[in-house]
Parts: structure tokens; C-alpha cells; sequence
């Protein structure tokens, strides 16, 4: 099974990381208040980049990896486009 670490611009312009098997689900659940704590008050989200990793164990990585970014290097990430296309 693949997972997925994803980033979902907030109502509020902030970026959230996390990691998922099925996006669409995930960010519906965002979109209902049942995705994250830091996801309910800030809704509705939007979907800005995903990237497919191999195992549950690589997406916590990259999601760790990711997290402790700035959010201009987020951006940049963004900007680049999704990485749905290669395996991490």
C-alpha cells in the first residue's frame, strides 16, 4: 500500500504537512473538522502538493523532514509542483 505526505493551504494562508493512504479522504476529513485539531478552526483547506512514498516509515520521514522547513522553502516546494510521480 502506498502513503502519501501531502500539504493543504488552511483559510488562514498556513500550510499543514501530513501523511495519508487516500488524499481525497483525508482532505474531505479536513474539510468536515475531523482531519487535524490544527485543520478545524482553519478550514476549509485546499490540496497544494502531494508526493507518493514507498512505506508508512518514509512518508513519517519526509513529513519530519518537511515540517521543520521554513514556510518559504514549503512555498518552493509548492511552486515546483507535485512529487505524485516519484517514490520517496
Amino acid at each position: 500500500m502506498a502513503f502519501f505526505l501531502y500539504m493543504v493551504r488552511c483559510s488562514d494562508n498556513s500550510l499543514y504537512t501530513g501523511i495519508t493512504n487516500d488524499i481525497d479522504q483525508r482532505v474531505e476529513a479536513h474539510n468536515e473538522g475531523r482531519g487535524a485539531k490544527y485543520t478545524s478552526s482553519r478550514g476549509p483547506v485546499v490540496l497544494v502538493y502531494e508526493e507518493q512514498c514507498r512505506t508508512r516509515s518514509a512518508a513519517l520521514k519526509r513529513e519530519i523532514q518537511i515540517k521543520g522547513w521554513t514556510k518559504a522553502r514549503k512555498e518552493a516546494l509548492i511552486a515546483r509542483g507535485s512529487g505524485r510521480d516519484r517514490y520517496v
